[in-house]
């Protein structure tokens, strides 16, 4: 099953799938606006903040994401897999590249 993706930042959607992490869904359609690095959780490049919407994820480097963080909503997009769909804003150091 497919679910819509929202970037607040810049309004882009995507559907992704919950056998995709959402940077991968993003990726594949050819669509902008979070930021990409490693794409395994290594660099923090693609750190969001979950708005609204529920996921499962990935264990998250706490260099990148603290458990305090996790528990706001705040994932890297490569770690988390949508249950439903999302609205999500860009918050790690790349984000003034997404919102210019």
């Amino acid at each position: 099953m497919a679910f819509q993706i929202t970037i607040e930042d810049t309004g882009e959607q995507f559907a992704c799938s919950e056998t995709k992490h959402v940077l991968a869904g993003m990726q594949k359609l050819g669509k902008k606006g979070i930021p990409v690095g490693c794409r395994s959780g290594g660099c923090g490049v693609c750190k969001v903040q979950v708005l609204s919407g529920e996921y499962t994820s990935k264990k998250m480097s706490r260099d990148h994401v603290s458990a305090e963080e996790e528990s706001e909503g705040v994932v890297l997009a490569c770690r988390v897999f949508p249950t439903s769909d999302i609205t999500l804003s860009v918050i790690g150091h790349l984000r003034k590249a997404v919102t210019r």
